[in-house]
């Protein structure tokens, strides 16, 4: 466990031989074996307090590695920051009331390139701020049209990123001339059902690889463009279905780092051949390993591995073979920087770190004195990683036995087993997404006012394989749900729970099956809190972003043909049988799961006299990305719970 006081620690990295499985982490089965931890300290913390905590986005190295270009709400609004390689004071480089992400550093260092929306909507604009004089200009300026993850070529002339018309359903691949303005596509007429996705420039700034995936999230290819004719060759040619997504060049040009499924059906990190296409595996495992980066030696590959929910870093020595771990903290440890997460000269590596007791922060690891220093502080005075709540690893069968369904549980502090004490079942997004053993305000938030929480991986989650992860294709709202169920049977069991006392909350995806949950399963809910929920599928392909649309029409079929499924899996067909009291939150400028998904179900519960809030905020998308608008968001979730679902009288303080 980390705490503020220790910016420094030293790293003694172990030796992990990955033609051996990666452990299976410890996970309890048996709800009695949740025990509660004491606390005599324990601090009850507002919503306020506990959102001013810092999040941090993506970071970057500037050229000469001394200075890290990082995004943070540390002004209430997410904004790009820089701040020492060896950390110190922040300084606020952009001051917008528009949230900013992909924080890019152009090779000469005399700009930094990033993207910026309006209220949420996704219409992405490629903006440049001068790191010297703060000058900011929109290079981009296309209300219309969606311009994405700007990477720079290595000379600095071009700017390499993804571009969508509003309208359109897929991604190509543009170039600008940064003197000029000019534009050149990469990429053109690419099917409707696939994008080109993550431009990767070659060192020598000949060719972009780049990563085509189809709309049903079951196959993607490699390709290699020539960027002075725009003609691409396909690196990785299959049959069947697998998932191929380019990570790094090499520095002399002739291989890629890529991360695939196709070896053993869950994704494993190889080298790519670009000459004769052929894959060199680096691991065959059976959790989730992402490819990373060269080192600028060429000498050394990076990867991640997510082992149920934990993820961490891992150097490999591409000429002996052996591989290290970076020994961190548990949560889920990234690689950071946008081009590279090493220096220029490989002397450093940045990497956030993202524990289940405090929220993500940079940190920079020295290679030479195996070294980390902490360069960001998202914790704020008052709030403090020992009142928060480490969760349990828990593992429980589907209800049809074909899974083994993976969930993270958290108990309050200092809770008497007396079967008093409400819990909410927290459904994440996606649903190709998974809940891993991050910093979750909300949640630590409900625990801290008494909730049990139990977040599943329902199948359909990522990090468990591709029999997994496929198994809710045509079936969506069907088996998901019954894991979603399931996890409810088994929390109800702990003798912490009223079984009367069950929230049902989720958002996007999760807000969908908080909506499929209180309308299939209504005798099981005290409550149920939807966050930008999409309630019928009819409605929802036919106002959503077209990309999703053609996701939702390769998962569910043809709308005409499976009209009985599409009704079948639509809450707002069920409404009648709600029972639970509802809160609605949604955006106003969401292109995922539009207002209106909110709206209809929010005028059918109430012309049938049910119990529902609403609260649609206008300056946001799918999802509140403005502080006072998670403020407001999380203290209407805690009124309307505290309404609906009180927790113990006891409270969670022994110092009450």
């Amino acid at each position: 466990m980390r705490t503020s006081a220790c910016f420094v620690i030293l790293i003694l990295m172990s030796i992990v031989t990955f033609a051996q499985q990666l452990a299976t982490p410890k996970f309890v089965t048996d709800p009695a074996e949740l025990k509660s931890i004491p606390n005599l300290n324990v601090q009850k913390f507002t919503v306020e307090k506990l959102f001013m905590t810092r999040a941090i986005g993506g970071t970057a190295w500037s050229p000469d590695g001394k200075t890290i270009a990082f995004m943070s709400n540390i002004s209430g609004r997410m904004n790009l920051w820089t701040v020492p390689g060896e950390g110190g004071w922040p300084t606020q480089l952009t001051v917008s009331d528009q949230r900013q992400f992909s924080p890019a550093w152009s090779p000469d260092g005399k700009w930094i390139a990033y993207m910026s929306d309006h209220d949420g909507d996704e219409q992405w604009d490629i903006f440049v701020v001068s790191p010297l004089s703060g000058e900011v200009i929109n290079l981009t300026q296309t209300p219309e049209i969606a311009e994405e993850d700007p990477q720079w070529s290595p000379d600095g002339r071009l700017l390499a990123y993804m571009v969508k018309p509003k309208t359109s359903s897929t991604f190509e691949i543009d170039a600008m001339d940064f003197t000029t303005h000019e534009v050149r596509h990469l990429t053109s007429g690419t099917p409707k059902d696939r994008g080109n996705v993550s431009p990767l420039w070659s060192r020598d700034g000949k060719w972009i690889a780049y990563t085509q995936v189809q709309a049903k999230g079951t196959d993607s290819d490699i390709y290699v463009g020539e960027v002075a004719t725009s003609r691409s060759t396909r690196l990785t040619p299959h049959s069947g279905e697998h998932l191929y997504s380019a990570n790094d060049w090499s520095p002399d040009g002739k291989k890629l780092l890529i991360t695939s499924n196709a070896g053993n059906g869950y994704e494993n990190v190889g080298l790519l051949d670009i000459a004769n296409k052929k894959i060199d595996w680096l691991t065959q495992d059976k959790w989730e390993i992402q490819g990373g980066n060269f080192s600028p030696d060429g000498r050394t590959i990076t990867w991640t591995a997510n082992v149920d929910g934990d993820t961490d870093i891992y150097f490999h020595d591409l000429t002996s073979g052996k591989t290290e771990v970076l020994p961190l903290p548990p949560g889920v440890n990234a690689l950071g920087g946008h081009e590279n997460a090493f220096t220029r000269d490989g002397s450093r590596l940045l990497y956030i770190h993202n524990g289940p007791d405090a929220p993500a922060d940079a940190w920079v690891y020295d290679l030479a004195g195996k070294r980390s220093r902490q360069v960001t502080q998202s914790l704020v005075a008052g709030v403090h990683s020992a009142d928060m709540v480490e969760p349990y690893l828990a593992h429980y069968p589907s209800r049809d036995g074909k899974f083994q369904i993976s969930a993270f549980v958290y108990l309050p502090h200092n809770l008497p087993p007396n079967h008093q004490s409400p819990a909410v079942v927290y459904v994440h997004g996606g649903p190709t997404s998974q809940t891993v053993n991050l910093f979750n305000r909300g949640i630590q938030y409900l625990v801290n006012q008494g909730y049990l929480v139990i977040a599943p991986n329902y199948r359909g989650s990522t990090g468990y394989g591709k029999e997994f992860q496929q198994a809710n294709l045509f079936d969506m709202g069907g088996g998901d749900l019954q894991d979603v169920l399931a996890a409810a049977d088994w929390i109800k069991r702990s003798a912490y729970v009223d079984p009367k006392k069950l929230v049902i909350m989720g958002g996007s995806y999760g807000g969908y099956m908080t909506m499929m949950a209180v309308t299939k399963a209504p005798e099981v809910w005290g409550a149920g809190v939807a966050i930008v929920p999409f309630v019928n599928y009819f409605t929802e392909v036919q106002n959503e972003d077209p990309v999703l649309r053609e996701m939702d029409l390769a998962t569910m079929g043809d709308p005409v043909k499976n009209k009985a499924l599409w009704e079948d899996r639509s809450p707002i067909f069920f409404v009648d049988r709600i029972k639970a009291p509802l809160l609605i939150l949604a955006g106003a400028h969401d292109p995922r799961c539009p207002q209106s998904e909110a709206q209809q179900v929010a005028d059918a519960i109430k012309k049938r006299s049910g119990v529902v809030d609403l609260k649609i905020y206008e300056d946001e998308g799918h999802g509140f990305s403005r502080v006072p608008n998670q403020i407001d968001s999380w203290k209407r979730i805690s009124d309307f719970l505290q309404a609906h679902v009180r927790p113990a009288d006891c409270g969670c303080s022994l110092n009450d």
